[in-house]
C-alpha cells in the first residue's frame, strides 16, 4: 500500500480589477439623459478612465453585457462623445445662442 501524496492547492492567478460598476453607471446614465447630458459625460468618463486602467493592468473579458474590453471602452467613448455634444448644446440653448 503506497502513501498518497499531500495534495498542493493551486491557485489562479489574481484577475485584474474589473469596473463593472462604471459601465452600469454608465448606462443607467443614459437611461436618464432628461437628466441632462452632463451626467452621461461625467459617467461615461469615469468609465472609460476605470476600463481604461483595467485593459492596461490586463483586463481582456468583463462581466459587463459587452464582455470585450475594447467593445466596452467603445460603447464609452460614444457615450461620452454624446454627452458632450448634448452638454454643448444644453449650454448654447440656456445662453440663448440657438
Amino acid at each position: 500500500m503506497t502513501a498518497a501524496a499531500p495534495s498542493t492547492p493551486t491557485t489562479a492567478p489574481p484577475q485584474p480589477f474589473d469596473p463593472l460598476r462604471l459601465c452600469i453607471f454608465a448606462t443607467v446614465a443614459l437611461i436618464s439623459w432628461v437628466a441632462g447630458p452632463f451626467a452621461v459625460l461625467a459617467f461615461a468618463a469615469l468609465g472609460f478612465a476605470g476600463y481604461w486602467r483595467a485593459r492596461r493592468a490586463g483586463l481582456e473579458r468583463s462581466k459587463c453585457v459587452l464582455r470585450d474590453t475594447r467593445l466596452v471602452l467603445a460603447y464609452l467613448g460614444l457615450l461620452a462623445l454624446a454627452g458632450a455634444a448634448g452638454a454643448v448644446l444644453t449650454t448654447l440653448e440656456v445662453l440663448g445662442v440657438r
